[in-house]
């Protein structure tokens, strides 16, 4: 791959050994270049000014200038560099103060290689890429405002369970089997979750995933889960 084609990354995190293992994962990858690396916010705002970078990769919870600042202050000054947020935190109103700050991913800590190469992948490219767990939890909250805002269900509403959407595969442009990836990933599954679901290969269900967002003209799953509840596509549960 040429030098021009790589996706150029700043590590911003203060556990050295988090930010090591990072850095491990995304070097083995031909379509990344880590060009520098920083503890707090103050580094990010001063590497990102020297570097360039594509993408920073930010912890949230970093002594004195926290992620959260940092980003402010990036999206202002910066605004074609894209963040990804590292976090522990899958607090959907946390979540949702992080991204109104301009970042452009969410990715929870406990995530496994495949999801942070793909997380940057996708923001890199201009895409949104939002941990799947996180991505439920959203989903969850805003069932519940939405519930709430309609009224308590009736009494019989609550005898049979309040449906707030109704479920229709979309099988005039899915297969059933790629309708069954997309309910998962509106679940929250992660790809390698979603293969041992569904007793298939992690391999089969990225080229499912990838499939899906094709046939539904979306950047990422984020998108897809997004539009599927908005058209009754799948179940939100």
């Amino acid at each position: 791959m040429l030098e021009q084609d790589k996706i150029k990354l700043i590590l911003i995190d203060d556990h050295k050994l988090f930010r090591e293992g990072v850095k491990r994962i995304l070097s083995m990858e031909d379509e990344f270049e880590i060009v520098a690396e920083g503890d707090d916010g103050d580094a990010a705002t001063q590497l990102v000014s020297d570097y360039k970078p594509d993408v920073v990769l930010m912890d949230i919870n970093m002594p004195g200038v926290n992620g959260v600042e940092a980003t402010r202050n990036l999206a202002a000054q910066f605004p074609d560099i894209k963040v990804l947020i590292l976090s522990i935190h899958d607090d959907e109103s946390y979540v949702t103060h992080v991204l109104k700050t301009g970042a452009a991913g969410y990715l929870l800590k406990e995530m496994d290689a495949d999801a942070l190469i793909e997380a940057v992948k996708v923001v890199g490219s201009g895409g949104a890429y939002i941990h799947p767990k996180v991505t439920h939890n959203l989903i969850k909250e805003y069932r519940r405002l939405a519930t709430g805002e309609r009224g308590a269900p009736s009494t019989n509403e609550q005898e049979i369970g309040y449906k707030e959407v109704e479920y229709r595969k979309p099988l005039h442009i899915l297969t059933r089997r790629e309708c069954e990836v997309l309910q998962l990933m509106t679940d929250g599954y992660s790809n390698r979750m979603v293969g041992e679901d569904l007793y298939i290969s992690e391999k089969t269900v990225k080229n499912h995933v990838s499939n899906i967002l094709q046939k539904m003209n979306v950047n990422d799953r984020t998108q897809a889960v997004v539009e599927s509840i908005k058209k009754g596509w799948v179940k939100v549960r």
